[in-house]
């Protein structure tokens, strides 16, 4: 037995028995489709911006140990380098150092020079201030009470765009 195949009658009444559910059903997971990847690509794209500005903060952090560390390296030498100041009065509070003039050209602030392999949008900059003599612990009862050199190294460093900004304070005794 062959199969014979369909008339034009019976093309046509299968054509008009259709009704597109198919067509629709098709064009609606589309639309939930398209949905997910724009959601995927925004939550991406958030996630990218996120880890851009984590890696900035951690350059910057980086360049501010760095100068941090040339500070007090500058305090361990034989005599004291003349970029020392002296503390203003309520010196050490954020409000102090966020106010602070970075750029001043004269020998108040330090820039360090960015050799440490990755590159920011500033050179970090540290300043030294001498805090005024202080007397230390006793040694025995008889012996003369020490006077203590306190200094404060305070950095500030930007990461790989200006944005990122990191200062850093640590009391050095010498």
């Amino acid at each position: 037995m062959t199969a014979r195949p369909p008339t034009s009658q019976q093309l046509q009444h299968g054509m008009h028995g259709q009704s597109g559910a198919a067509l629709v059903i098709a064009l609606v997971f589309l639309l939930l489709m398209t949905l997910v990847g724009v959601t995927a690509m925004q939550s991406t794209t958030l996630q990218e911006r996120m880890a851009g500005n984590l890696r900035d903060r951690d350059m910057a952090l980086q360049a501010a140990e760095s100068a941090l560390r040339e500070g007090e390296w500058q305090l361990q030498q034989a005599t004291v380098p003349a970029f020392v100041i002296e503390p203003v009065s309520g010196g050490g509070r954020a409000t102090t150092w966020n106010a602070f003039d970075w750029d001043q050209a004269d020998v108040r602030t330090h820039v360090l020079p960015t050799t440490a392999g990755f590159s920011v949008a500033e050179s970090p900059r540290y300043v030294i201030e001498r805090f005024p003599p202080t007397v230390g612990d006793t040694l025995a009862a008889d012996e003369p009470l020490p006077e203590l050199e306190l200094y404060r190294v305070t950095t500030r460093a930007v990461g790989g765009s200006a944005e990122a900004v990191v200062i850093l304070q640590t009391t050095f005794r010498r």
